[in-house]
């Protein structure tokens, strides 16, 4: 394989438990793997700068989640979604890939998907990307107050919950807290795709789903940090200070259980890639320099 061609994104699909999964591949597959695992509202789209900055040195496989992106968005009667079934479809990719050893890069419900996988199998994961990834309850901002009574009233919040899939709410996500000179970085196509898939007949109903299972995430965060703290994975962290969705705390909280951990807090919000995107290619590409694959 030539430069030329590590430097191609493949958009691909795969069928994984009777649903297509949608997934962009670039570099040579004998390097080093790197999985990078979006959250939402957004797909791998938001990796499609990242990519070609790593498919020089990495193999890099991006899926998106059941639900989003070009992955299959079946209607809530006919799929479970739960993170415990997109955690087995990642899996199930994987494998069906080739994909054995691998960097793990995660944002938002990525997270609880990533470390599902990386603390039931730790010696699969070589190195752990965080940005907005939480596994401390530190990082729960007043976003998730409504989202929380939710998880415990469905109906009785489901109007107000709504709010959170509609199109100001989006963009808001993509643009707050990022500065006001690097707001012309951040690409409207962003919230735009986001929102056209979510607008989708049945998808909103599979997100407010997916809202009320991220509740059973939290049980799961000793099992997380019990993982930190026995293997202590190589950990990165580029996350946004000013992002509302998972505070810095919750990067911060890393610190207690990975001293080892790299924390970069960046003058951004949630979606860091957007406005930061050649800071953070260039810290992960100096950081799994230093990793062994």
């Amino acid at each position: 394989m030539n430069d030329a061609d590590k430097a191609v994104v493949h958009h691909r699909t795969a069928t994984v438990g009777g649903r297509t999964v949608f997934y962009r591949e670039a570099g040579d597959p004998a390097a080093p793997a790197v999985v990078l695992l979006h959250g939402f509202p957004a797909s791998s789209h938001m990796f499609r700068n990242l990519i070609p900055e790593l498919s020089d040195r990495y193999h890099v496989i991006a899926p998106d989640h059941i639900g989003y992106g070009f992955s299959d968005a079946p209607p809530v009667d006919e799929f479970t979604y739960s993170f415990e079934n997109l955690t087995a479809i990642t899996l199930e990719l994987l494998d069906r890939i080739g994909i054995g050893r691998f960097a793990l890069y995660i944002h938002d419900y990525g997270a609880p998907i990533g470390l599902r996988i990386a603390s039931r199998d730790p010696e699969r994961v070589t190195a752990l990307l965080v940005q907005s990834g939480n596994a401390y309850m530190e990082g729960f901002t007043p976003f998730w107050d409504v989202l929380f009574a939710h998880a415990k009233d469905r109906p009785g919040n489901e109007e107000e919950v709504r709010t959170y899939l509609e199109a100001d709410k989006t963009r808001w996500q993509y643009t707050h807290g990022v500065p006001e000179d690097r707001l012309d970085r951040v690409a409207p196509d962003t919230w735009a795709l986001d929102q056209a898939l979510m607008d989708r007949p049945g998808n909103k109903e599979a997100q407010l789903q997916l809202f009320w299972d991220y509740q059973f995430n939290l049980p799961a965060y000793p099992d997380f940090q019990e993982y930190f703290r026995r293997h202590q994975p190589p950990t990165l962290i580029t996350w946004g200070e000013h992002d509302e969705i998972f505070g810095a705390d919750g990067a911060r909280a890393y610190a207690r259980d990975l001293p080892g951990a790299e924390i970069h807090l960046l003058d951004t919000g949630h979606f860091a890639l957007e406005s930061h995107g050649p800071e953070i290619a260039a810290l992960i590409r100096d950081f799994l320099g230093r990793v062994p694959a």
